[in-house]
């Protein structure tokens, strides 16, 4: 795989790592008199995402002539797949994209990753108070800052304007959980697919699933289960979120074949208008664009967002969000410079950038200003009234309990395994890491 951009061409110290390939690297000359060399991966799929951060790395080098930046790229599943490996070998990053949660405390216990509490607390704290406290809390473990905050994300439905009208459906109606039912079998009786889905790579399907015991449970029953609390994960709240996804899996909302499809391709679906919704992250805008068929997908203004639904006699909130907290981890060996440029690329100008460009929701104290993007506006303002943002279930239980999490969640919807299964697996899974 070759990892290049629109309408320009890599930066000529861009390294890209295959999904299946061994590192190639194409430097330029001024490369290999650089004093220092900051090694960063990432997973990012848009090329117009790349390319701001190629200007920001651009800038730093420029203030910085003994420092050269070199951009490393994996897919999702592959950097998952590589990175424990990477992290123990001669080419391991020094700064990489980090979901944070359970696998981030995980990797902090293996001595793999560098402790930056110091850093941040230098000069009175002057890093650490430049970034929004949930960012900071959300990234440490045990009174240690592990990552460089970055962003804040926000699972959401978006939806096609066009298909949603031809169908009669609006989105301001779908408010219960039942009301989303409803909408798929319209949807449906118009001829159309209703929700494109990502099931061969089975984590997007544990969105419906993570946002059902959310809203079955709340914030209690949830924090229960992860710390082996009452019935865990056997709760009765549990149990039934899973029995409403198995019945919204009978509806047959996503699109032929979607147990073999990847996220990417999920996005192409939506992108190439072959279905009406899309369950996806703040910057589905973007990525949808990437993987359509056109290269363009839909226009910004057919698109429409919408929150998860409310579960009538739940008891947790409508306004309870689930969505990441996504930092840059530096490794064991990255250096001063390394953490520098971490927090370069993180400051409040160049976070404002970066939400002007549509990328991100920012963590830098100062840079919300620069979220001007109408869906990322609207993702931001359902965030500022959140009364609980749940970081990633597979994310927050580790990758052990993670990966059973999303298994579980695919066979409940697929109608291969009962909830109550479903949930003495994750159960079971949860008792094995005690």
């Amino acid at each position: 795989m070759t990892y290049m951009h629109e309408g320009a061409s890599l930066r000529d110290k861009l390294i890209t790592f295959a999904a299946t390939t061994s590192m190639t690297l194409v430097l330029g000359a001024t490369s290999a008199s650089a004093a220092t060399v900051v090694k960063w991966m990432h997973v990012e799929l848009d090329p117009k995402a790349v390319a701001v951060w190629e200007e920001i790395a651009t800038a730093y080098e420029a203030q910085h002539p003994d420092v050269d930046i070199q951009l490393q790229f994996l897919e999702n599943e592959a950097f998952k797949a590589k990175l424990p490996t990477l992290l123990q070998s001669d080419d391991v990053p020094d700064l990489f994209y980090s979901w944070g949660g359970g696998v981030l405390q995980e990797q902090s216990k293996t001595g793999s990753l560098q402790d930056i509490t110091a850093a941040f607390d230098a000069d009175g704290g002057k890093l650490r108070n430049a970034y929004n406290p949930a960012a900071i809390t959300g990234l440490s473990f045990d009174g240690k800052l592990w990552a460089v905050p970055y962003r804040v994300s926000l699972v959401s439905f978006f939806y096609n304007k066009e298909l949603f009208a031809k169908a009669g459906v609006k989105a301001e109606d779908i408010k219960n959980w039942s009301d989303l039912g409803s909408a798929v079998t319209k949807i449906k009786s118009a001829g159309v697919v209703p929700i494109a889905g990502g099931g061969g790579e089975k984590w997007p399907i544990h969105f419906y699933w993570s946002y059902l015991v959310m809203r079955n449970g709340g914030q209690k029953v949830f924090e229960a289960a992860r710390t082996g609390e009452g019935e865990g994960f056997m709760d009765p709240a549990i149990i039934k979120a899973g029995e409403q996804l198995a019945e919204f899996g009978k509806l047959e909302p996503f699109q032929p074949g979607y147990l073999g499809a990847s996220w990417p391709q999920a996005l192409g679906v939506f992108g190439d208008g072959k279905a009406a919704m899309i369950l996806g992250f703040d910057n589905t805008e973007a990525n949808q664009r990437k993987n359509a068929g056109d290269g363009k997908g839909l226009a910004p203004d057919n698109i429409g967002r919408f929150a998860f639904p409310a579960v009538e006699g739940g008891a947790g909130a409508a306004t309870d969000t689930l969505g990441g907290l996504n930092g840059w981890a530096l490794t064991k060996k990255a250096s001063k410079e390394a953490i520098d440029f971490a927090t370069f690329l993180t400051n409040t100008d160049n976070e404002k950038k970066m939400a002007q460009a549509g990328m991100i929701l920012p963590v830098a104290v100062g840079a919300e200003v620069g979220v001007t993007n109408p869906l990322l506006a609207d993702s931001a303002k359902q965030l500022t009234a959140s009364t609980w943002h749940q970081n990633f279930f597979d994310q927050t239980l580790g990758a052990a309990i993670g990966r059973v999490v999303n298994d579980v969640s695919v066979e409940i919807v697929s109608g291969q395994m009962t909830s109550e299964e479903g949930a003495q697996q994750i159960q079971d899974a949860f008792e094995l890491e005690q």
